[in-house]
C-alpha cells in the first residue's frame, strides 16, 4: 500500500508519501496546503507517489508526530523511522545513512560526510546526492556545510534561506564569531 497525506505543523504546511517499505518522500514545509499538495502533484506525475491515504500505517503517523515535535522546536530523532529508497544507489544510501547519524543541531561539510560514508574525496557528488535527497528533514542535509563552514547550496525552495532557517530552528549560529579583540578609537 502507498499513499501520501499533507499536514499543518507549526513550521507549515508539509507534503509526505510512503510505500509498504516506508517513507518515500517528503517537501519541506509551505506556507500554505495548496504549496505542499502542489509537490504531491509532481511526485505522482512521476509515479513516484501513491494515492491519498485513507489507511496511514503506523510508521507514517509515528513520523507526523516526530515532524511535528520538531516544528515546536523538540529535539528529536528521526532515524529509526523506515524509508523506501527503491532505486537509489550505493552511494546515495551511504550518503544518506551518514547524514541520519548527525543529531539535531550538528554540522559537518561535505568532505568531512563523505570521508564518513565511506567515500572519501568525493565531496562534490556528495553535494550532488544530498540535492538530490527524496526524504529532506528526515534524512538531514540542512545540516551538511561546505568547505570553511560556509552554508553552501540548497535545492529546496528558499535555497540556503531555508537551510539557514533550519539550521537557526536547531540552534546553530552560522555566524561568525566576534573578535577577539575590540579595536579602540582615540
Amino acid at each position: 500500500m502507498s499513499g501520501h497525506l499533507v499536514f499543518e505543523t507549526a513550521l507549515g504546511f508539509v507534503a509526505i508519501a510512503w510505500s509498504d517499505a516506508g517513507l518515500s518522500r517528503l517537501a519541506l514545509p509551505e506556507k500554505t496546503h495548496e504549496a505542499a499538495e502542489r509537490h504531491i502533484v509532481k511526485w505522482a506525475a512521476s509515479g513516484t507517489v501513491g494515492p491519498a491515504g485513507r489507511d496511514v500505517p503506523s510508521f507514517v503517523t509515528d513520523a507526523v508526530a516526530l515532524i511535528r515535535r520538531y516544528a515546536q522546536g523538540e529535539t528529536v530523532d528521526f532515524s529509526a523511522l523506515p524509508l523506501d529508497l527503491a532505486g537509489v544507489d550505493p552511494f546515495r544510501r551511504a550518503i544518506y545513512a551518514a547524514a541520519l547519524k548527525l543529531a539535531q543541531g550538528e554540522i559537518t561539510t561535505y568532505g568531512e560526510l563523505c570521508d564518513r560514508a565511506g567515500f572519501p574525496k568525493m565531496a562534490r557528488e556528495t553535494g550532488q546526492a544530498l540535492g538530490r535527497n527524496p526524504l529532506p528533514l528526515v534524512v538531514p542535509c540542512h545540516r551538511i556545510l561546505a568547505a570553511g563552514g560556509k552554508i553552501g547550496g540548497f535545492s529546496a525552495p528558499g535555497g540556503s534561506a531555508t537551510k539557514e532557517r533550519l539550521l537557526a530552528h536547531e540552534g546553530v549560529d552560522l555566524a561568525p564569531p566576534a573578535p577577539a579583540q575590540a579595536s579602540f578609537t582615540f
